[in-house]
């Protein structure tokens, strides 16, 4: 099963101009490469037969009728392989030339592909020689072959996606022909191009492919030609990219003088998806609808099994690389925003947060102080409340102290154990017997505090649970689940961890640095249950629902692209490596699935709090489910993993 991935490839040959037997064998060396690495479509530069340089050598009738038989032989070659092709070279119809994308497959030419927009500005003299294919819908003669589709309206067919072709300066027309193949259905762009070289060029032919895939919701597969091409007055870098809905999978070495064959996998479901929820592009399809396509069906086996080449992240919500400030500093404030816009709304200089020595509250808290410091109020109005009970550490209780101390909020300790047992009395619970009910009446006697002091301080309730919490419904409902404004509802706790190490590597002093760190380093516990007889953390939560990092992972694939189990495991295994043997990532990926749908109730009541990213669970945006949906379908496909 592929999942939904397509191999494919961007080749770029050595070329001698105007040699077209040298350039064949050429395409043969790498048409043999590609069906050996399982590849279902490649993609060969612009002119690719002949060369894209050899300008007045176009009108030349041997080089034409050369040309021509190489792609025979190409036909020939073709007959016994599963890879679907792609090569350029110049095309005489009807006494014009035009300059054409061919497309085989086993033996049979299945469509030709004249380029629409030709360049005739600066170095670029292409109406010299070629026409135009805009007008261009009509079914050709070639290599024998007798009917065969000549339009730049084509779309071709196969078991796995749909794709379409736009020649080089097709793409930096104003509306390219990739925006309304992509409309008309294709998920994979194509592009054979003759791109050369210039300064600061190369980035910006980057982002145009970028944008465009992006825009288009598509795949975006880009051969330019490179070693061999002319250079009396240009260079050509051999620039071989592929592009997935604006992140790049796999590009070529610039200016290398060896062919190179660019491999990845295009994920046609996750790009499906996308256009599925994205209303805006079925809009778009309506209102521009201008043309009939035609359909070209290439018939064939199922596609081979795929074996993945392309990384896939492990932490999907943790920002890397060179943009990882710049990501951090916009996590926090959208979130500073946030507060800032409810504090000023209702009046509020005050903000009440209960302060565990967790994660969680602590990322609350470091909010908070940013926002009061933003707004110019002074920070004693957050009042961080310690609310020590059965399963306090003094590890988490001496952090919770030390950081309000080094952050300069005011500090309330309130002990709620003695409202607990009283709690417990009065309802005829045991105080030994930790059940949910001891556990959910300490949470809750805890909201009570938190309200009743917002209420006594004319303040706001920060909640501080995060959005691993809502997605497992690990959160008391109506107590720590519930609050008057929550900063951390679309954090991921594998982002809440990492915010938190890179506030205290960045922004803080050293002494609340020495406790950030410290509290990074803490068991993740909601610490309900009394500590081991050493005093430490005995309840931890990852042994009980298991690890984040593997939740994370599955709500970002489930939420994001609407991936069935099935996929999600395969992708799992694949990002986890030997970190986790296969039958801990089915076992967290049940418990994910179960708790996930039997948990909607608590996020269907959700407080206020700010998007962050993409993955969001507020029954008000972006996540609308009933709550007493079934999970059974999830669940048997779990089973029969």
């Amino acid at each position: 099963m592929n999942y939904g991935f397509v191999k494919v490839a961007a080749a770029i040959p050595s070329v001698k101009v105007a040699d077209c037997h040298y350039n064949t064998q050429q395409i043969i060396q790498q048409l043999e490469e590609a069906e050996k690495a399982g590849v279902e479509v490649v993609i060969f530069p612009e002119l690719s037969i002949t060369a894209y340089t050899c300008a007045d050598l176009f009108a030349q009738q041997l080089l034409l009728e050369e040309s021509i038989k190489a792609l025979q032989q190409l036909v020939n070659v073709s007959r016994d392989k599963e890879v679907i092709c792609m090569v350029g070279l110049p095309l005489e119809v009807n006494a014009s030339l035009f300059n054409c994308a061919v497309v085989l497959r086993h033996g049979k030419i299945q469509g030709v592909v004249p380029k629409i927009y030709l360049p005739n500005y600066k170095e670029f003299y292409e109406m010299r020689w070629f026409a135009s294919g805009l007008h261009c819908d009509s079914n050709i003669t070639l290599c024998g072959q007798e009917g065969i589709p000549f339009s730049p309206y084509l779309l071709f067919d196969t078991p796995s996606c749909r794709f379409g072709i736009e020649i080089c300066e097709d793409m930096w027309a104003t509306i390219p022909p990739s925006s309304q193949l992509a409309l008309e259905g294709a998920d994979i762009i194509f592009n054979m191009s003759a791109d050369n070289e210039g300064t600061g060029k190369h980035n910006y032919v980057r982002s145009l492919i970028c944008q465009q895939s992006a825009r288009c919701l598509a795949g975006y597969v880009f051969a330019s030609c490179g070693f061999g091409e002319s250079t009396t007055d240009v260079v050509f870098c051999g620039n071989g990219l592929i592009y997935e809905n604006g992140s790049l999978l796999a590009s070529s070495q610039r200016f290398s003088l060896e062919p190179q064959l660019v491999v990845s996998e295009i994920d046609v479901e996750r790009l499906r998806n996308e256009r599925r929820v994205n209303t805006t592009f079925a809009a778009c399809r309506v209102a521009n609808h201008l043309r009939t396509y035609r359909h070209i069906t290439l018939d064939g086996p199922a596609p081979r099994p795929v074996s993945l080449t392309r990384f896939v992240e492990p932490h999907p919500f943790v920002p890397s690389g060179k943009e990882l400030d710049e990501r951090c500093e916009e996590i926090f404030a959208i979130q500073v925003s946030g507060l800032a816009k409810r504090l000023l709304h209702t009046h509020c200089r005050t903000a009440v947060i209960g302060i565990s020595g967790g994660l969680d509250s602590t990322l609350a808290l470091l909010v908070a102080t940013r926002t009061f410091d933003k707004l110019g109020f002074d920070r004693k109005g957050i009042i961080g409340v310690t609310m020590p009970g059965f399963g306090t550490t003094d590890r988490t209780y001496n952090n919770a102290i030390h950081l309000m101390e080094s952050l300069g909020v005011t500090i309330r300790e309130i002990s709620i154990r003695e409202a607990c047992i009283q709690h417990f009395q009065d309802i005829g619970q045991d105080i030994n017997n930790h059940d949910v009910t001891y556990e959910n009446g300490q949470a809750r006697e805890r909201t009570q505090i938190l309200m009743d002091v917002a209420n006594q301080m004319n303040g706001l309730v920060i909640g501080t649970g995060d959005l691993s919490e809502l997605a497992l419904g690990w959160a008391t409902y109506n107590g720590d689940h519930m609050s008057m404004y929550a900063v951390n509802t679309s954090i991921p706790k594998t982002l809440v961890r990492h915010l938190v190490v890179w506030v205290a590597e960045h922004d803080v002093d050293a002494t609340s640095r020495t406790t950030l760190l410290d509290i990074a380093d803490t068991p993740i516990s909601p610490e309900l249950i009394p500590a081991d007889e050493h005093g430490n953390i005995k309840q931890k939560t990852e042994d009980l629902v298991g690890p984040y990092e593997l939740h994370d992972f599955f709500l970002y694939q489930f939420f994001r692209f609407g991936f069935r189990p099935a996929k999600i495991y395969y992708l799992a295994q694949i990002a986890f490596g030997t970190h986790y043997d296969n039958e801990t990532i089915k076992k967290w990926l049940k418990t994910f699935c179960r708790r996930f749908f039997s948990q909607q109730f608590k996020r269907s009541c959700l407080p206020d709090g700010p998007k962050v990213g993409s993955v969001v669970l507020s029954p008000r945006g972006d996540w609308r489910m009933p709550s007493d949906a079934s999970s059974a379908l999830w669940l048997e496909e779990c089973e029969n993993l």
